[in-house]
């Protein structure tokens, strides 16, 4: 018969499906270690495994970085504070998650915030400046753009 240990998934088996994972779409390291560990591989295997994928460039956490900034910020119109508090919980370091923060054209980063103002201007029904200005401000914070530039667009917007 086969192995009958503790049901660990065979270092091939991880190998593949990580290689094809990987093929797919931009993943970090910590994303990664954690599908092999959902997929029960066991720790020597799993160090391997990343071993390999990083010589052989299927994971780059820079590479991932630049990506993530770059499809967070055009598709999902995050700011810069909400991007980098996602990379950081990915467990990426301060030079990857600034190299893929660079990709964030300020022009259109203060584009998107007008944008993501003037949408959200436009559901609100209340009359009351001030009142406005707090749920607008209050919207491009959970957004994760900057205290400063949330008040002056706001600002700027309802003529305070």
């Amino acid at each position: 018969m086969g192995k009958k240990d503790s049901g660990l998934m065979p270092k091939e088996v991880a190998l593949s499906k990580a290689t094809a994972l990987c093929s797919g779409s931009e993943h970090c390291t910590s994303q990664i270690m954690e599908k092999l560990s959902l997929w029960n591989v066991s720790t020597q295997d799993a160090y391997d495994i990343m071993d390999y994928l990083v010589k052989e460039k299927y994971i780059d956490n820079s590479r991932f970085a630049r990506a993530y900034c770059h499809d967070k910020f055009c598709y999902n119109h995050w700011g810069r504070i909400k991007i980098r508090q996602m990379l950081r919980h990915l467990r990426l370091g301060d030079e990857e998650i600034e190299e893929g923060m660079e990709t964030i054209d300020e022009e259109d980063y203060l584009e998107a915030l007008n944008d993501v103002l003037r949408a959200k201007d436009r559901t609100l029904k209340d009359k009351d400046k001030y009142l406005r200005k707090a749920k607008l401000v209050r919207h491009l914070l959970s957004r994760g753009f900057e205290t400063e530039l949330a008040i002056s667009a706001v600002d700027s917007l309802l003529d305070l």
